[in-house]
């Protein structure tokens, strides 16, 4: 199965067509057999289109940092909940399960998400070669 990466916001911005497109995505995905990797919040976007893809019976697999997840933040019905210490290891597990990503409204996470994963491409490293740093 093909995974993609959403990246999304945490809440669900300033129109109802946000919400709207969250689910033509996911219904997409789980049409074509498309896993979703998302950041596992159970809030706004992201919870939504988690939501949209279980109930129309796909893969969702979360990547939540556990500071987040101890805010009660995550989203506890997906297929795989993954908890990891650092939002740079959320970055690199997402990019490591993944083949393709996109990105939806959002915040300045969701900016910073997809912008690194556009200066990876620019300078020829793969986003999957993320690995978390050890200092």
């Amino acid at each position: 199965m093909k995974r993609i990466t959403v990246f999304c916001g945490s809440s669900y911005g300033n129109s109802p067509a946000y919400a709207k497109a969250a689910e033509e995505l996911a219904a997409l995905m789980v049409q074509n057999n498309i896993g979703l990797i998302y950041g596992g919040g159970n809030i706004g976007l992201m919870g939504h289109i988690a939501d949209e893809v279980l109930r129309l019976g796909g893969e969702a697999i979360g990547v939540i940092p556990r500071k987040l997840m101890e805010r009660e933040v995550g989203h506890l019905n997906l297929t795989k909940l993954h908890i990891v210490e650092t939002m740079h290891e959320r970055k690199a597990l997402m990019a490591n399960l993944c083949d393709g990503f996109i990105a939806m409204p959002g915040g300045i996470g969701t900016l910073e998400e997809i912008i690194e994963v556009f200066t990876l491409a620019a300078t020829g490293i793969s986003p999957q070669a993320l690995r978390p740093a050890k200092c």
